[in-house]
């Protein structure tokens, strides 16, 4: 009986610490409604400040408070720097533009603590006076976590008081209503707005400094806590400070006694419950149906491009051409990046369908591009099929998938499906790396190479310029297709479209088989490509660069895709060759891009040559 209570009391413990993460994305949301991927990077600085300030203030239990709460108070200041310099400037931007500029923020700072702090582990010292352990019901159980169980109840308490019971609190309440009405009333937005990132960093910055007691700090810090972050944020409801503490709780028990029940499903256990959740209450337990605050909807909404004009066809006719040529002009390496360009430009290409004429955001469409690497090389490496039939089979299965998954999402919109998406991809990504005497686990599939003619550089180029411009040629022509245009009177507008006969959850379920499908084929051919198939394909940081290359070149632009596509990895693959701190600038990069060109580069584009055609 006392290890199953030690066992819970573990697991209010880390439902505290994450609490304290939590509920600072979840007061940032509701007030700016803003999806601050950004956060866990903040979590992972005050980690790095703390360890970094302990031996300066003095030891003892003065010192390691004193650099724990200086932590916190410098990354809430460094979130105001976030709030005022980038924040401030996209609040009226739709949500995915919000996310790609924290997501330049998170770049920017995972090599920022690298050049800073360096890549090795940093261990902080233990919290004096609570070292040691209580006992319970003849267990010991560490005082700390006892400590940090009464915090997380005592912070949530506090946050509560805050907003119930002061001026400030009122008016946050208020905001997260009807941000114009309390601006219409003569109250300082921006300041509210400020002061709610800067709590909310701060908090984020709290959580991780408390960790140094019971973790080391590295790097990494910042990815393995966002993921979950946003899981107890969706489930308890966005905005819910309470709904967060309760799926906070919730999810560190599913932690604690995981690993003693279902040791082989740990790590899809908590996106598992998250689906469920989703499934069957979409705006999470204690929270509300989600609103789009006002402007955004029209932007998202905003008109796709007409068909392509004739000057269009030809400048594509051209392009075509030199791609043709290329590998009578570049080397083997320059061959084979161009390679992974298409294929991340088909990739983007399938998740521009779901999110410019559906209005469907996704941020696990990893999912489709792993199954369809797995598939062809299970079917290659285990059967030893053809290449063709490989690559069939990868489409095949990432198919299925994405149809499974559209049965149960159709019904949801904005952050919500983002989330479920990102649980199918996790769950995908957990199957992967745990199921281990079929996909290798960790060790991925190996030798996954093509035969022929079509291991060489140019073969294989050739292969990828046929398959993947042939595939996004079909995507453009599905936009402009009957299907398309139902798709998009489904985005703007649901219920008229339901009353004209459109049966709107089907067509949503076809997109995401058909984007599906596509990202299969990319992930199919990237594993021939590589060779090779990792977890990592199925990861959330390649449902990233897929979100990242569709705005970078614009959502309401049917080219805007594959010139992201282009842009990105190609400054990606420049800059890593000249530099290990490629991430910062690409991250800079973003985050300019973002705040110049909020409508991507092609969209900005198109807007300029409108904009010169109307005037007289």
């Amino acid at each position: 009986m006392g290890s199953y209570v030690v066992q819970f009391l573990n697991g209010l413990a880390t439902a505290s610490s994450l609490f304290l993460v939590a509920a600072g994305l979840s007061i940032i949301f509701g007030v700016t409604r803003i999806v601050n991927f950004a956060h866990g990077a903040f979590y992972m600085l005050g980690a790095y400040v703390a360890v970094s300030l302990v031996p300066h203030t003095g030891g003892g239990a003065v010192g390691f408070w004193t650099a724990v709460l200086a932590a916190a108070l410098v990354v809430g200041a460094l979130g105001v720097v976030m709030e005022r310099l980038l924040l401030r400037r996209v609040y009226r931007a739709p949500e995915l533009f919000q996310l790609l500029a924290t997501f330049g923020v998170v770049l920017v700072v995972q090599d920022a603590v690298l050049l800073l702090f360096g890549p090795e582990e940093r261990l902080g010292p233990r919290a004096p006076g609570l070292e040691g352990a209580v006992s319970v019901l003849g267990r010991a159980f560490p005082a700390y976590s006892l400590f940090l169980i009464v915090l997380g109840f005592a912070v949530a308490a506090a946050l509560a008081f805050l907003f119930r019971r002061t001026r400030w609190g009122v008016l946050v309440r208020a905001a997260t209503e009807d941000r114009e009405t309390v601006a219409a009333l003569g109250v300082n937005e921006a300041w509210l707005f400020t002061s709610v990132v800067a709590l909310g960093t701060a908090l984020a910055g709290l959580g991780g400094a408390l960790q140094l007691p019971r973790e080391p700090v590295h790097p990494a810090m910042d990815v393995q806590v966002i993921a979950e972050a946003f899981v107890v944020v969706v489930v308890g409801g966005l905005g819910s400070l309470w709904g967060a503490y309760l799926a906070s709780i919730l999810i560190g028990e599913l932690h604690a006694f995981g690993i003693l029940v279902f040791p082989e499903i740990t790590l899809v256990l908590v996106f598992l419950v998250m689906a469920v959740v989703l499934v069957v209450r979409p705006s999470g337990l204690l929270g509300r149906p989600e609103t789009a605050a006002p402007g955004r909807a029209a932007a998202l909404a905003a008109p796709l491009l007409m068909p392509p004009s004739r000057r269009t066809l030809a400048v594509e006719v051209g392009l075509a051409a030199l791609l043709a040529a290329a590998p009578l002009a570049l080397d083997a390496y320059a061959l084979g990046v161009l390679s992974e360009v298409l294929v991340y430009a088909l990739f983007a290409a399938s998740l521009h369908l779901l999110m410019g004429p559906g209005g469907l955001v996704s941020f696990g469409h990893a999912a489709y591009f792993g199954l369809g690497a797995y598939g062809a090389a299970l079917t290659a490496t285990r059967l030893g099929v053809p290449m063709p039939v490989a690559l069939v089979a990868g489409v095949t299965l990432a198919f299925a998938g994405a149809l499974l998954f559209g049965r149960f999402a159709v019904g949801l919109g904005g952050v919500y499906l983002a989330m479920l998406s990102l649980a199918f991809a996790q769950i995908a990504y957990a199957v992967a790396f745990q199921w281990v005497p079929v996909t290798g686990g960790d060790n991925g599939i190996l030798g996954v190479w093509p035969p022929g003619w079509v291991a060489t550089p140019a073969g294989f180029y050739y292969v990828a310029l046929a398959l993947c411009g042939g595939a996004v040629l079909f995507f453009r022509r599905v936009v402009f297709a009957p299907f398309g245009y139902a798709l998009r009177a489904a985005r703007d507008a649901a219920a008229r479209a339901e009353a004209s006969g459109i049966d709107v959850r089907r067509q949503r379920a076809l997109a995401f088989a058909l984007a599906g499908a596509g990202a299969g084929l990319a992930g199919a051919l990237y594993a021939f490509l590589k060779g090779s198939v990792f977890p990592e394909s199925l990861g959330i940081a390649t449902s990233l660069d897929a979100l990242v290359m569709v705005l970078l070149g614009g959502v309401h632009t049917v080219a805007g895709p594959v010139v992201g596509a282009a842009v990105y990895k190609t400054l990606q693959v420049i800059l890593a060759t000249y530099t290990d701190y490629w991430r910062l600038v690409v991250g800079a990069t973003l985050v300019a891009l973002v705040v110049a060109f909020p409508q991507g580069l092609v969209g900005f584009a198109v807007g300029r040559l409108r904009a010169g055609k109307a005037r007289p």
